[in-house]
C-alpha cells in the first residue's frame, strides 16, 4: 500500500490520541512506520485509543507523548527528539457546538496549534532536520457554505459560519502564509491541507457525533435522539479520509508534479497545496438515512427526532464537496458507501459491546484496513495498486 513509502519512516502524528489520530497511528505501525505521536489524554472515555491497546503499546515502532499544541516549547522538544520524516497535524477542537461554548480554545487550540505546529517545522528546518512532508488536516467545512448544491472545490472560498468552521477556515490561511512564506525554496519542508468531514467509524465516542450517540442509546436499550433528521452530509468510513492523507504524504515525498507537469510552489510539487477528500455523490444522504442504517446493523431498536432542535445553534445543513483534483492528480478514489462503512462501524461497536479486548478490537481494525484496501484496489485507487476503470468519473466530483 502507498507504494511501500511509510515503511522504516519516522512520522509524527498530533493528536493521536483522538478518533482520526488512533486510527491513523495504528495504519501506519501496519504500514512499517516508526511513529512518535503527540497529544493530550484521549479525549472520550471510552476511547479507540484506550480500546484498542494503544495506550499499553511502547517500543522502537512507537513513542507515547503527552504534549499541547498550544505549548511551542513542549512541540519543539518532541520534533527535535523524533526527527519526523512525515508530519500529519490532527490536534484540534473538532466539535461544531463546543465550539459555540467555548470559542476562545477553539481558535487557540486549532490556529495558533498550527502555528506552534509549523513554527516547530521551521526552526527544524532551518537546522536541516526538517521533515519531507507535513499534511494539516482541516475540514470540509472551512468552506463559505452556502448550502446550495454546488460542489466545494479547493479554490472556492473559505469562510464558516461558526467558531469551529471559521477557525478551520484560519488554518487552512496560516498553512499557505507559512508554505509560501517559508517554505517555498527548493528542499523545504512540503506542506498541504487536507479537507475532508462527517467520518465514522468504530471507536468513535465523540460528543455531538451522530453514530456514537446511536450507539450509546441502542446498547442502553433506549431510543435514538436525533438532531436535525434532514440535514445531508457527504458521509464516508474514517479510513477514506485517511487514505486521502496518507496517499497525499506519500505524493509531497515524492515530490510528484500531478498530472499537468505543474511544478508547484515550494517543496512537494503540485501536491504542496490544499485537497478534498470527499466520498462519491452517493454517500450524500440524510441524518435520518443513517441513523437507520445504523439501527438496521445493530439489529434493534428506534428514534425519534430530538425536542427543541430549532433552538440549536446553527449547524450546515447541506455540504457537498468536489474531489475531482484528488482523483485526477493523486489517483486517489472513494471505495465504501454509506452501508459498508456503517456495517464496518456497527461491527466494531457490537464487538466492543460484547466485552471484546483490546486484542481483538485492534485486529477488527485491521481486518477493516485490509477489507477497505481491496475495495480501494477495485475502485481504481493508485494506492491501492488499483487502475481507474476508462471513463470513470472522479470521486465526490461535480456533475
Amino acid at each position: 500500500m502507498f507504494g511501500d513509502a511509510f515503511r522504516g519512516r519516522r512520522v509524527l502524528v498530533t493528536g493521536h490520541t483522538g478518533f482520526k489520530g488512533s486510527w491513523l497511528t495504528l495504519w501506519l505501525l501496519e504500514l512499517g512506520a516508526q511513529v512518535t505521536g503527540f497529544a493530550l489524554e484521549p479525549p472520550t472515555d471510552p476511547s479507540l485509543f484506550a480500546a484498542t491497546g494503544l495506550a499499553a503499546l511502547a517500543g522502537p515502532a512507537f513513542c507515547d507523548v503527552r504534549g499541547d499544541v498550544r505549548d511551542l516549547e513542549a512541540l519543539r522538544r518532541a520534533l527535535a527528539e523524533a526527527e519526523p520524516e512525515v508530519v500529519f497535524h490532527l490536534a484540534a477542537q473538532p466539535l461544531v457546538r463546543r465550539s459555540y461554548a467555548e470559542p476562545r480554545e477553539t481558535y487557540e487550540v486549532n490556529v495558533m496549534g498550527t502555528v506552534d505546529l509549523l513554527e516547530a517545522v521551521r526552526e527544524l528546518a532551518t537546522a536541516a532536520r526538517g521533515p519531507r512532508a507535513v499534511v494539516c488536516v482541516t475540514t470540509d467545512k472551512c468552506y463559505e457554505n452556502l448550502e446550495t448544491t454546488h460542489a466545494y472545490a479547493e479554490g472556492d472560498a473559505l469562510g464558516g459560519f461558526d467558531p469551529y468552521s471559521s477557525s478551520k477556515a484560519c488554518c487552512e490561511l496560516v498553512a499557505s502564509a507559512y508554505r509560501r512564506s517559508f517554505f517555498a525554496r527548493p528542499g523545504a519542508p512540503a506542506v498541504a491541507t487536507a479537507r475532508a468531514g462527517n467520518v465514522l467509524g468504530g471507536g468513535d465516542w465523540g460528543t455531538d457525533r451522530i453514530v456514537p450517540d446511536c450507539v450509546r442509546a441502542l446498547a442502553a436499550g433506549e431510543a435514538v435522539e436525533v438532531r436535525n433528521p434532514g440535514a445531508v452530509r457527504p458521509w464516508q468510513h474514517v479510513l477514506e479520509s485517511l487514505s486521502g492523507y496518507l496517499t497525499l504524504a506519500a505524493a509531497l515525498m515524492e515530490g510528484r508534479t500531478g498530472a499537468d507537469g505543474g511544478a508547484g510552489a515550494g517543496g512537494g510539487g503540485a501536491a504542496a497545496g490544499a485537497w478534498n477528500f470527499g466520498p462519491g455523490p452517493d454517500c450524500l444522504v440524510t441524518v435520518r438515512e443513517v441513523v437507520a442504517a445504523v439501527v438496521r446493523a445493530w439489529g434493534a431498536g428506534e428514534w425519534r427526532a430530538a425536542a427543541g432542535t430549532e433552538t440549536q445553534p446553527h449547524e450546515a445543513g447541506l455540504l457537498v464537496l468536489d474531489a475531482g483534483k484528488a482523483a485526477r492528480e493523486l489517483g486517489w478514489r472513494s471505495a465504501w458507501g454509506v452501508d459498508e462503512a456503517v456495517t464496518a462501524a456497527v461491527r466494531w461497536y457490537r464487538a466492543w459491546a460484547a466485552g471484546a479486548d483490546a486484542e481483538r478490537l485492534a485486529a477488527l481494525c485491521r481486518e477493516d484496513v485490509a477489507a477497505y484496501a481491496a475495495a480501494a484496489a477495485r475502485a481504481g485507487a493508485a494506492w491501492a495498486g488499483g487502475t481507474p476503470a476508462a471513463g470513470a468519473s472522479s470521486a465526490g466530483a461535480r456533475p
